[in-house]
Formats: structure tokens, C-alpha cells, sequence
């Protein structure tokens, strides 16, 4: 078995065992999926009542313990596929789905060792020797890709809908619970509507692939600023060096209507994560993260490998294809049927769609506007936004001493043309420099944080990521009304990074020691609510 540090690093977290040379399910775990594999009439398997059964005796067959699973697990599977499916749903998933599935696990071990094979040789865009793609644990503080087929991932979802990873050691590793127990058991405990539907686009998921499988490719990965100045990867700032930064701001542009997945430009996509990557996507959560998790459901294969982020990490994920669609938040979620997915693929196979998990701060309350905190904020939307290949550039841009535009232009110009790309994976610089950025209001719901605040946050993370422009997506909050306003005004001033940076600073040492109340909008721009013209005049 070739790759074996990396296999023996996430050979814990999975289902299937390993005997050098080979990967294998245990006998009796065979014998139980070439029956499910052949259908209701030889496996006996017709309802969700004896799919759980079929369940159980799967996981005993692994040793995994029953009693592990969440309480009313065996009631919600009898839930949904017993009464909230219909008939002609039900036969067509015992009939065909349910079958392709369990043919799929018994592929799993001979998946994982192509894989293997296969990992390091990935074709990337500038790829460097040695570069690790491999299935392993992505480490926090340790940068780095796994590259992932969409069929393996398939293959690794089934797992997960049949309960079959091991979970006694995930949260020891700080790593989330990825079998769908959880899931299940939510729908019976406490019916809505939104967990329904939740589930509906899994199911619609399972369904797809098993009538055709797909044949690109995912990558995750985990970016981390480098806090050692001496290690050539994204920069760590701190507070002088955004107060220092001469990058110019980026086009904003301002949308009051729209979602995020549904923006026409290639952009990263923002998702206003959890440290645990996922979130509730698994439990009982469906706000923007755990909505995005079901109608892109290959990001739930991250979880496996991916323990929480910490504050100067962020998740890339590009390739993820788009499998539903949807309308409504939260309690009025819902599945509204399939979606073609119609995204170029890149030279590696996976989609352009370009997802980036960035966790803010949790009820910030008062403390947003300290420095540290300010810090903390800006710089995890500066780790998701950069782009590892343009390391060199952000050192410059982060320099203590003060460029003119025109040398400015120029090394940058320079740097851009002899910089390598760090990780191997990305476009190359000049296909990289047209992807901006589409966000909205990250932390602002749940989690409490400022609206007007985070907004030029991420701007001025977007802007020191040299990224070309921000698409903000406002959802028609009423706090950022203006917001069109506020940064029209502010770029027809020609501020760069530093400018905005210290206006923020100024504004949030008033507000922590409450010398002002009001906003940061009202703050700047004192005559903006008098609606005078003149106010977006150079």
C-alpha cells in the first residue's frame, strides 16, 4: 500500500480494515451488502424499519457499538421512509437507490486503494514535487490538500448513511460527527418541516449518483497564516501592518437581492462557517452553512478529515457540484427538486466553484470592537480570500516602509510573473487574478456580529487578497441600507487598505470606550442620512 503515513493517519475514522497489503470489509459486512446489493426480494430490506435493522447488523458486524448512536435513530428512519415518503419514492429508493448504494460500499475498499495510488500524481496547475493529496487527517497549523474523486466521495457519504464510521475518537481529534444518526433521530424527536427537507436533498443526492456516476474531482483545503515571518506561505498581519498595507481597495459591488450560490461571476463563495466545519449540517442546523452542506452534499466528505479551524485557518473546497434546489432559511427551508449543475471543470476535473469556510466570532457583543478582535476578524477573511500562490506579493504589500504607486505596480508586476505556486493546486496567477469575491453578511445572524462592521472587514480582506472585486449580498438587511452609499463614497476618495483600516480602528477605540453609539456608517459619513447628492462627490 503506497501513501501508508497518510492512510495510517485516517485509518481510525474509517469503517474498512487494513491488513498489509490491502484495504477489506470484514466478511460478514460483505456477505450483508452483495444482499442488499441485489435487492428487496433477496436482501428482505423494504422499509425504513428493517433498514435499520439492516443497519444495526452492519455496524455489529465492525464491532461498532449500537448503543453509540443517537437515541431515536431507528424511529426517524421508520419516520421518513415509512410515512413522510410516498410509495412510488419508497419502492424506486428500496428498488434501485438502496441496492446501487450498498454495491458502492463493497467498491469502497478497491476506491481507496486507486486512490492511494493515485493521489500524489493528481495533474495540478503548477504543481510541485511532492505534493501530498492523499486521503489523511488535515491537521490544524498543517496547510495542505486531499483530492478526492466524486466517486469515492459517493462511496464515503454511503458510508455515512448506513452509520459506519467509527466515532469513539472524533472528538478527542476535534473532529465532527459525520454518520447520519444524528440527523435522523432530529427528525422524529422534533418533526419540521426543514429537517425533512434536509434530508430530502440527501436522499435526492443518493439518488443522482447511483443513476450516473459522476466523474470529477473535489479538493479541500486547509489554509493556514504563517505566524513564523520566515516560512514562505500566506503572511499572519498584525494590526500595524493593516495599518501600513498601500493595496488599493477592490471594485464593491452591492446586491440587495440574490443568493451567494447563485452568483454568475467565478468568485469565491463564502460560507459564514463553524469552527467545526459543517456546522449543524448533520444535526439540526439550517441556516447559510448547513443549506449550502445540503444542496452541495459532497462538502460533508470534509468533515471526515477536517478537525475545526482555528483563528488563522480557513477551508478552500473547489469542485463541489450542485445536486438541488431550494427555497426559504431556516424553519422554512425546502427542497424544491434537481439541479443541473452546468459549472466548467478545470484541468484537474473539479467544478469552478470555489467555496471558502470562514468561522467569525460567536456573540462578539462589545468585544468586536477591540483591537485584538478586530484583528482576529480581518485576518480570517484575509486567510480564506488569499491566495497561497501570491504569498510573495502579500509580503510586499504588508512591507513597513511606504511604496509609491508606480513601484508599487512594479514589483508587484515582478513578484507575479517569478512567484511559484506555494501548494500546487491553484490556477495559475493570471487565471487566478479574475476570481473576486460574493459574501454577505458573515456572522452577523446567529452568531451577532456588526453588519456594517463585518461588511468593510471583508472588503479589506478581499482588497489585501488582491482580489479584483467583493459582490456583497445584503439579503435586504435594514442596518445596511447604505452600504452602496458608504463605499462609493469611500473609493471615490481613493483610500487603499491602510486608509480604511485606520478609520476602523478610530472608530472602534470610540466605540469601546463609548464615545460614540452609532454606527460606523453614520460614524464616517455624518450627512449620509441627510441624503445630500453632494455627498458622493469626489
Amino acid at each position: 500500500m503506497e501513501n501508508r503515513e497518510d492512510l495510517n493517519s485516517i485509518l481510525e475514522f474509517l469503517p474498512v480494515v487494513f491488513r498489509s497489503p490491502a484495504l477489506f470489509w470484514p466478511s460478514k459486512v460483505v456477505e450483508a451488502l452483495k444482499a442488499l446489493s441485489k435487492g428487496p426480494e433477496h436482501s428482505k430490506v423494504d422499509s425504513g424499519e428493517v433498514l435499520f435493522l439492516a443497519i444495526s447488523d452492519l455496524r455489529q458486524s465492525l464491532c461498532l457499538s449500537s448503543g453509540a448512536l443517537a437515541f431515536s435513530t431507528a424511529d426517524g428512519f421508520s419516520l421518513y421512509f415509512d410515512d413522510l415518503m410516498s410509495r412510488a419514492e419508497a419502492n424506486k429508493w428500496f428498488g434501485e437507490v438502496l441496492p446501487a448504494l450498498a454495491d458502492s460500499l463493497l467498491r469502497l475498499p478497491v476506491m481507496l486503494e486507486d486512490h492511494y495510488k493515485s493521489a500524489d500524481s493528481v495533474t495540478c496547475v503548477g504543481a510541485r514535487d511532492g505534493l501530498k493529496t492523499g486521503l489523511r487527517l488535515l491537521k490544524s497549523q498543517e496547510a495542505g490538500v486531499v483530492v478526492l474523486s466524486q466517486e469515492l466521495i459517493g462511496a464515503l457519504l454511503a458510508c455515512a448513511f448506513f452509520c459506519l464510521f467509527p466515532d469513539s475518537t472524533r472528538g478527542a481529534n476535534h473532529l465532527q460527527v459525520i454518520n447520519f444518526d444524528h440527523l435522523f433521530a432530529s427528525l422524529y424527536d422534533n418533526y419540521n418541516e426543514k429537517q425533512e427537507n434536509k434530508i430530502k436533498c440527501l436522499i435526492h443526492y443518493f439518488g443522482r449518483i447511483c443513476s450516473s456516476i459522476p466523474v470529477g474531482n473535489v479538493s479541500f483545503e486547509r489554509k493556514v497564516l504563517a505566524v513564523d515571518p520566515n516560512v514562505n506561505y500566506i503572511p499572519h498581519p498584525e494590526a500595524e501592518s493593516w495599518s501600513k498595507s498601500v493595496a488599493p481597495l477592490c471594485l464593491f459591488e452591492v446586491c440587495s437581492s440574490g443568493l451567494i450560490e447563485d452568483h454568475s461571476k467565478e468568485a469565491l463563495e463564502v460560507d459564514f462557517a463553524n469552527k467545526y466545519f459543517g456546522g449543524g449540517a448533520l444535526t439540526r442546523g439550517c441556516v447559510q452553512e448547513e443549506i449550502r452542506f445540503m444542496i452541495n452534499p459532497e462538502l460533508i466528505a470534509g468533515m471526515l478529515f477536517l478537525p475545526c479551524m482555528a483563528d488563522n485557518e480557513a477551508i478552500e473546497v473547489v469542485g463541489a457540484e450542485r445536486f438541488s434546489q431550494y427555497t426559504g432559511y431556516a424553519s422554512s427551508f425546502r427542497f424544491c427538486g434537481d439541479f443541473v449543475d452546468k459549472k466548467d471543470t478545470d484541468i484537474m476535473g473539479r467544478r469552478k466553484t470555489r467555496i471558502i469556510a470562514i468561522d467569525a466570532l460567536v456573540n462578539p457583543g462589545k468585544r468586536q470592537y477591540r483591537h485584538e478582535f478586530l484583528v482576529r476578524e480581518v485576518n480570517k477573511a484575509f486567510c480564506g480570500f488569499s491566495d497561497p500562490c501570491k504569498s510573495h506579493r502579500y509580503q510586499l504589500l504588508f512591507k513597513d516602509d511606504r511604496f509609491s504607486e508606480a513601484e508599487l505596480d512594479h514589483d508587484l508586476k515582478s513578484v507575479a510573473n517569478n512567484s511559484d505556486n506555494i501548494l500546487g493546486i491553484g490556477p495559475s496567477a493570471s487565471f487566478e487574478d479574475e476570481v473576486g469575491i460574493a459574501t454577505g453578511n458573515w456572522g452577523c445572524g446567529a452568531f451577532g456580529g456588526d453588519p456594517e462592521l463585518k461588511a468593510i472587514i471583508q472588503w479589506l480582506a478581499a482588497s489585501q487578497a488582491l482580489r479584483p472585486f467583493m459582490v456583497y449580498y445584503t439579503f435586504g438587511l435594514e442596518a445596511l441600507q447604505t452600504l452602496d452609499k458608504v463605499t462609493k463614497w469611500i473609493t471615490s476618495h481613493r483610500w487603499n487598505v491602510g486608509d480604511l483600516w485606520n478609520m476602523i480602528a478610530d472608530y472602534s477605540t470610540q466605540r469601546s470606550k463609548k464615545e460614540t453609539q452609532v454606527g460606523f456608517f453614520n460614524w464616517l459619513l455624518p450627512l449620509l442620512s441627510s441624503d445630500d447628492p453632494m455627498i458622493l462627490d469626489p
